[in-house]
């Protein structure tokens, strides 16, 4: 006959077991490229940045737990279409080709493309006046997709990069890069390396997390957008986007 003793274990057995499933079931897992300052970078074998306390701060309201799994920008949709994760964290735009493939929520950062060149070259002054020119952009990015949909696409010589854009940019190896201009100003900010923004953003941008085009991935994204929805209305994401980047990108203009 079980003592009480013996029962009381098994019972705590149990809830421990229930409560390990119930955790696995709502994990999240997020992908992104921790390299891409300010919104998801290591720092001192830390993963930190915009969209690291977004993410963590949507977790809270969907009742998940959020596991971020860092790999190359090339390969997060990759993994994304593969099941290997549930969303991509990482400053990801709506694009028509990507709503095709994918199911996103509503847009949480909007922005623009930017140029940006070495400190004193100021023969560049915007996109058109790249003709001619190497510019380096992220391989894989919108700004890649951005860049090779110009009318004059031929007349640039884009190279894609996984990484240092703005250091061979610096370093004279190429005479631009592209990216967001949130993105570009920080990097000038922080990284003190001798850049200026060449004009003013070309194209405006929607940034939004994007799920499988399934009804698993569907069920998500719907939690998940009203989860910003909350965030957008009770201003914390106002305030990650103050703390991180120090203005409010968060709101459409």
């Amino acid at each position: 006959m079980p003592t009480i003793r013996s029962t009381l274990a098994a019972l705590l057995a149990a809830a421990g077991a229930l409560a390990a499933t119930g955790a696995s079931a709502e994990t999240v897992r997020v992908g992104m490229s921790g390299g891409y300052f300010p919104f998801t970078f290591v720092e001192q074998d830390e993963l930190k940045g915009f969209e690291v306390d977004f993410m963590r701060a949507v977790g809270e309201e969907i009742g998940a737990e959020i596991q971020f799994e860092t790999m190359s920008f090339s390969g997060l949709i990759g993994a994304l279409q593969a099941g290997r994760i549930d969303t991509v964290a990482n400053q990801i735009t709506i694009t028509d080709e990507r709503k095709a493939r994918f199911a996103f929520s509503q847009p949480y950062v909007y922005d623009g493309a930017q140029v940006v060149t070495r400190q004193g070259n100021d023969e560049i002054t915007g996109p058109e006046s790249l003709k001619g020119r190497s510019v380096a952009v992220n391989l894989g990015s919108n700004f890649e997709e951005l860049m090779k949909a110009l009318p004059y696409a031929s007349e640039i010589d884009i190279r894609t990069y996984e990484s240092n854009i703005e250091q061979d940019t610096a370093l004279g190896r190429v005479d631009a890069f592209v990216m967001d201009r949130v993105s570009a100003s920080q990097v000038i900010k922080e990284k003190g390396l001798p850049l200026q923004l060449a004009g003013k953003p070309f194209s405006t941008i929607e940034n939004a997390l994007p799920f499988r085009n399934d009804e698993a991935g569907l069920a998500l994204r719907d939690r998940v957008d009203r989860a910003i929805t909350t965030l957008k209305e009770n201003g914390r994401l106002k305030e990650i986007s103050m703390k991180w980047l120090g203005i409010d990108v968060t709101t459409a203009p």
